[in-house]
């Protein structure tokens, strides 16, 4: 399957939740993951196998008869407009995607708020939200974005084997503030 093929299948709103779901809480069952979801499990099967056909889940085999065990198969992906332009709906696709991104962020920072105040005060002040502006060309942001997911893969499993570790999200969203001067380039 091609990557704009893959793209479209993923743009569904059940088929990232799924995504979404095995790489947070690991391999499990169609049924476990219409429990978590709220949906039921002959959609969350047939969506699965959509998935998988795109590459994007795998049976870990270590089910039973008919129940089968899903795993996600990369940890993330990216899709870049320059490689779908003037394909209309892989466009449509990657847009859906976005926002369908940037909501999950939202929802998953908000439920970190509401219990926030429980965790350790150097746990809520590690996960301060921060922001920064920067006045960057696109190829000084490409520069600046991959040297951050450099250190977020020499960080990616620095703290396993430590109890005191916990797995955290890292979302990483730049945007032009300036959205009313269109770039010249």
């Amino acid at each position: 399957m091609t990557a704009d093929e893959t793209l479209r299948v993923l743009a569904h709103p059940l088929r990232g939740r799924l995504v979404r779901q095995l790489r947070v809480g690991g391999p499990a069952t169609a049924t476990d993951l219409a429990r978590a979801l709220g949906t039921n499990s002959g959609a969350t099967s047939y969506h699965l196998r959509r998935l998988e056909a795109a590459g994007l889940v795998a049976d870990t085999g270590g089910g039973t008869g008919r129940r089968r065990v899903w795993r996600a198969i990369d940890p993330e992906r990216q899709w870049y407009r320059r490689d779908i332009v003037g394909d209309d709906d892989s466009e449509s696709a990657l847009g859906f995607l976005a926002r369908d991104y940037a909501a999950h962020f939202g929802e998953q920072y908000d439920r970190w708020l509401g219990v926030a105040a429980d965790w350790p005060v150097p746990w809520q002040d590690a996960c301060a939200p921060r922001d920064a502006m920067v006045l960057v060309t696109t190829e000084q942001l490409a520069a600046m974005t991959a040297e951050v997911a450099e250190v977020i893969e020499r960080h990616r499993r620095i703290g396993q084997g430590n109890p005191t570790a916990r797995r955290v999200a890292v979302y990483v969203f730049t945007y032009p503030l300036d959205l009313d001067r269109p770039p010249l380039t």
